[in-house]
């Protein structure tokens, strides 16, 4: 077994370190969520806090870790006697990305079922994580599917199974450790919330400590095991000041005066549920007992919001995690010499404390130097000159629950949640021989196909006589996430400013939908002499959001250079991820000007997407009581569908939103 990297020996990383000592000190905080770039010792810091944790005592030949003192009455290995156990680690179980149901939550022993005849349960990684660290890398590309079971065991502490006959409940209380890379994509809100903790790790910008963080690594490199032993000291003076504040931990007296900070710090931030309430509680008297005090002070108060309150904080996607540390501590000190009596500080309105007010005008940003171009004429429809000046990016418009687009037919890509899918998990739809490795086993249909056979196959005894000819691959539906790449008209004749502030606000809110469906997304926009990729295919949909955010607007109109753009990306994405299956969303009024024949070469870039039956949607931005509609003639050149801003709304009138699927038909 590798030695592993001493967690004393980690260079800098303060709230980090600070973060994985707490949960070990009160595993009631309920774990760490650590984001932040590569290459800046997540993994390691992680790995290396299991080595600090106390001993557990576990029932002997238990496979569910069941604690001697108190034997879990349900185990499926009990019932067990109180008595003595046996010492052993805690374990850090690491869930991997692409990890099965099976493997997480266990299954039916399928071998001792059909050669035995008798149901015994197989446990999986939850069982394993049982009182000590369940550690999941690059938790922010985990399945769907795990993160709804992930979700249930951490809210209850047991795992439930029901499967194949088999029904089975454990304890599974552990402490959930993520890590994740935001430019990778972000977490589900649900997911996010059960994390007790987050930090934001970045590498140091410090030449002296990058030099020492190289030097440590490359010492560890050489010889692990002098390293460790070099470190030894200090690594069991932390473990026994671990051991120093568990005992000291129920002596730690939480005051009404800190419960009260506490309270008006989420109040302050406007935090959903009660959650974070219960989380900076138990991480301030954790602090406690990590500094050897029995009462909790204001300092641990406002390390506690700290670490507890950034990610419970956004309201969408696009927000950045974090805490205004000023407000903060203004919070806390309005809030010291209350008496309980919350006689109204201040107004709760938009103006109050911390500048939450957004009283800034609707028709764009202020101090733009907006006097050289007047976007407001063209906002009746109307394009601006074909060579108009570049003008300065605008505001979006405040994002709208958009409709459901999805591609037609029933694809094979990663699980998400848009288009209908062949998946590996899903509903089970019916039974096929395998067609190499069996991977999903239907069990009463290889039984079907068994059964027949069995007096022909001399079977003696309660086992059935399987042959390979007898196995039957489950074949399940459930959805796929794609590929949305969104082809941005950015020239003269979209630059009104309440326009283009409509149509950000549009893709805004197409790019939150993607978020939320486990979308890739791209960017590419057009204007002036070309086109340009602004975006490469990506998980992260908070780097397209600030992409677009950015988005200057003026010039020409080349629409088909961005179309021809919008081609190349998908050839080559078509190369990297042949099983993710695209969707274009083109977001212009379909004006096309600039270089020669440039409506006839848009539509025959248009008709490459169309050969080969690439979905496709058309948002018509143009607006004004005369329409050309030049939008609806290009998506029947692609053989997608137009739809308008209205249109895309999801509480718009009913009946106007049609499936990609059905507006392919009817285009055809």
């Amino acid at each position: 077994m590798t030695t592993p990297f001493p967690f004393t020996a980690v260079v800098g990383q303060d709230d980090l370190r600070l973060a994985l000592l707490l949960n070990a000190v009160s595993p009631a905080v309920g774990g760490v969520l650590v984001r932040g770039e590569k290459g800046t010792a997540k993994s390691t810091a992680v790995r290396a806090l299991s080595a600090l944790l106390p001993e557990v005592a576990v029932v002997p030949g238990c496979r569910f870790s069941c604690d001697p003192a108190a034997p879990d009455p349900a185990c499926p290995d009990g019932p067990h006697e109180r008595g003595p156990g046996v010492e052993r680690p805690a374990r850090m179980v690491e869930l991997p990305v692409g990890a099965s149901e099976d493997r997480l939550v266990g299954a039916l022993d399928i071998e001792r079922a059909l050669a035995e005849g008798v149901k015994a349960f197989e446990p999986g990684l939850l069982a394993d994580a049982h009182r000590g660290i369940l550690y999941v890398d690059e938790v922010n590309l985990l399945h769907d599917h795990l993160v709804d079971l992930l979700l249930d065991a951490a809210a209850m502490g047991s795992s439930y199974v029901e499967r194949e006959g088999v029904s089975v409940r454990h304890a599974a209380r552990f402490l959930l450790v993520g890590t994740m890379n935001p430019e990778e994509g972000e977490l589900r809100p649900q997911l996010l919330d059960r994390f007790g903790l987050t930090v934001e790790v970045t590498a140091s910008r410090e030449p002296d400590q990058r030099v020492e963080v190289v030097r440590r690594r490359l010492a560890y490199d050489d010889d692990p095991d002098g390293f460790a032993a070099r470190w030894a000291a200090e690594e069991a003076a932390v473990r026994q000041r671990i051991a120093a504040a568990r005992e000291l931990l129920p002596q730690v007296r939480l005051g009404d005066g800190a419960l009260r900070q506490i309270a008006a710090t989420c109040a302050a931030f406007e935090v959903d549920g009660m959650r974070a309430d219960i989380v900076m509680a138990r991480t301030a008297t954790a602090l406690a007992a990590w500094a050897g005090r029995t009462d909790v002070l204001a300092e641990d108060v406002r390390q506690a919001a700290l670490l507890a309150l950034p990610h419970r904080r956004r309201r969408n996607p696009f927000d950045a995690p974090g805490l205004d540390e000023d407000k903060l501590d203004e919070t806390l000190e309005r809030s010291a010499g209350q008496d309980g009596n919350g006689d109204g500080d201040d107004d709760p309105g938009p103006g109050g404390p911390g500048g939450g007010g957004r009283p800034e005008p609707e028709d764009g940003p202020q101090g733009g130097g907006d006097t050289a171009a007047r976007p407001e004429d063209g906002e009746g429809g109307q394009p601006q000159p074909s060579g108009a000046p570049e003008q300065s990016p605008v505001r979006a418009a405040e994002p709208f629950r958009a409709k459901a687009l999805s591609v037609p037919g029933i694809g094979e890509g990663a699980a998400g949640r848009r288009s209908r899918a062949r998946t590996e998990h899903g509903r089970t739809t019916g039974a096929r021989r395998p067609l190499g490795t069996l991977t999903k086993l239907h069990l009463a249909a290889t039984v079907r196909a068994a059964a027949p056979h069995q007096r022909a196959r001399g079977r003696s005894g309660p086992g059935l006589v399987i042959r390979r000819d007898d196995l039957r691959q489950a074949v399940r539906e459930g959805r796929e996430g794609n590929l949305v790449l969104f082809v941005v008209d950015a020239s003269g004749s979209m630059a009104a400013r309440q326009r283009m502030s409509a149509v950000k606000g549009a893709v805004l809110s197409l790019l939150l939908d993607a978020y939320q469906r486990r979308d890739k997304v791209g960017l590419v926009t057009f204007r002036g002499a070309g086109a340009e990729v602004a975006l490469p295919p990506t998980s992260s949909v908070d780097a397209a959001a600030a992409r677009l955010e950015s988005l200057p607007t003026g010039g020409r109109t080349p629409l088909a250079a961005g179309l021809l753009k919008a081609h190349e990306v998908l050839r080559v994405e078509r190369l990297r991820d042949p099983a993710r299956r695209a969707l274009l969303v083109v977001v212009t009024d379909g004006r096309a000007t600039g270089g020669p024949e440039p409506v006839a070469l848009a539509g025959r870039a248009a008709r490459l997407f169309a050969a080969e039956s690439v979905a496709s949607v058309v948002v018509d931005c143009e607006s004004g009581p005369v329409r050309l509609g030049l939008a609806g003639r290009l998506a029947g050149e692609l053989g997608g569908t137009a739809v308008t801003l209205d249109e895309l709304r999801a509480d718009s009138i009913a009946g106007l939103v049609r499936d990609v699927r059905e507006t392919s038909r009817r285009a055809a």
